[in-house]
């Protein structure tokens, strides 16, 4: 059956105490309503809606970048996660399937158990989850998985609060079936507000199909305040930890690795304590990740090694058996197969030819005060230490620079370059020249007595 998405994005967030609206605050370096559009797009949807308010402009802005083909509606206010949909709707018309309706301050929920809320054949599907403490959560009753009501906490009587199974929020109903109960929705309540959760009572009354599907708490966690936001990357960190243990990496210390919504790493990846990894990094089969590592929208291939304190920046292209030293960074920068970079290296806009040896200190001069520009290294090339490449500049395939050369013109296939000033030793003018500056301390030290 086709699915679609509504995604409620709308709230400012108050308890957050912030000018930025709730859904954008991040967990594993993404914003919270893209770990809900992540999960949602693995049900391969045919449309998707977000709705904002609040910040909406920042949001529009976030999403286009998260999902491009998300169409964003506005709720211009807030009256109730029913208006919320409400506004949705007119941008599913014509579309007949299943919706499922998220929360964009709700990150963990699993693809998985979305597949089975699209799969339900019941007319209205609500996600709940036994609670560990249900506090002031609204309570499901239900016989099995047949879902005869929601009860507010402040409605339910002592036997309905003692029921342990509550609702997330989260609902699932055929498309124009949707369009309909969300027209009969009202608000005679204490918050004047249309309660999407209201459906479920509406399709019991006409005679439909009500049920539950459930998930672990942790799924549902919802994300209110700075400590809420702290616990949830905790457990964001930790789920994706244990996950790339699953899948065959090896972490020296996994409690000090912290990875991002995004980060794939493949099997007989050896990861050194201390890595961060930030947004749109890709690591393949049997690389090396030394300690105390930042990386960050890079690609690494099989068999490279980097660090330890090394930082890749976005761009970084390692191909096979790359090796990149302590206090290295790389960005924007191609390297081919078998390029050692060792330590002590800035290389910035630049392309580098399989087996070249980047000596220490290294230094491609890549922005000129306006513009950027590349430097190109041809392949076996060696670069003497304290090398300064002024791009744009070409050293050639076989080339060699003498350490502490400062390059601002091409060099040829297989030539040496080197451009230092002359030395110049003179005999006996250190002592003479300590002496001197001895004795002009000596007096300022009197004087200032």
């Amino acid at each position: 059956m086709a699915t679609a998405l509504i995604t409620l994005a709308a709230g400012q967030g108050t308890r957050m105490n912030s000018d930025l609206p709730k859904v954008l605050h991040q967990v594993g370096r993404a914003p919270l309503v893209a770990h809900a559009l992540a999960a949602g797009r693995a049900l391969e949807p045919e449309r998707v809606v977000v709705v904002a308010g609040h910040g909406a402009d920042l949001v529009k802005k976030a999403v286009a970048k998260i999902d491009p083909e998300a169409e964003i509606v506005l709720q211009q206010e807030q009256l109730g996660t029913g208006h919320a949909v409400a506004q949705a709707l007119p941008a599913l018309d014509g579309f007949e399937g299943r919706v499922i309706v998220l929360y964009g301050d709700t990150p963990f929920i699993r693809p998985e158990t979305l597949e089975r809320l699209a799969a339900s054949d019941a007319a209205v599907t609500v996600l709940g989850f036994e609670a560990a403490d249900p506090g002031r959560y609204g309570r499901l009753v239900a016989t099995g998985d047949t879902l005869e009501r929601i009860v507010e906490f402040k409605d339910a009587t002592d036997e309905e609060r003692a029921i342990t199974l509550c609702n997330s929020g989260v609902i699932a109903c055929d498309a124009v079936l949707l369009g309909e109960l969300v027209a009969g929705l009202g608000n005679d309540n204490a918050a004047g507000e249309y309660y999407l959760t209201d459906i479920v009572a509406a399709s019991r009354t006409k005679g439909l199909s009500a049920r539950v599907v459930t998930c672990d708490e942790t799924e549902t966690l919802g994300i209110n305040t700075r400590a809420e936001l702290a616990r949830a990357e905790a457990l964001f960190q930790e789920r994706m930890r244990a996950e790339a243990m699953e899948n065959g990496v090896t972490m020296v210390e996994p409690a000090t690795v912290w990875f991002a919504l995004d980060t794939w790493i493949g099997r007989d990846v050896v990861i050194g304590p201390n890595v961060v990894f930030g947004p749109g990094v890709t690591i393949e089969s049997g690389a090396v990740i030394e300690a105390f590592c930042h990386l960050e929208g890079c690609h690494i291939s099989r068999g490279a090694t980097v660090g330890p304190f090394a930082r890749l920046r976005p761009g970084a292209e390692l191909a096979e058996d790359v090796h990149i030293g302590n206090f290295v960074e790389v960005k924007n920068s191609i390297l081919a197969e078998g390029v050692k970079v060792g330590h002590l290296t800035y290389l910035g806009d630049a392309d580098i030819g399989e087996h070249t040896n980047i000596g220490a200190g290294t230094v491609t001069c890549n922005y000129d005060g306006v513009m950027k520009h590349r430097t190109t290294i041809g392949a076996n090339a060696f670069i003497g230490s304290d090398t300064m490449l002024v791009a744009p500049v070409t050293v050639g395939n076989g080339a060699l620079t003498g350490s502490g050369s400062v390059i601002t013109e091409d060099v040829p296939a297989e030539a040496i370059a080197v451009e230092r000033s002359k030395q110049v030793n003179r005999p006996g003018v250190a002592t003479k020249l300590f002496s001197k500056l001895r004795a002009e301390k000596a007096r300022r030290m009197k004087k200032a007595d």
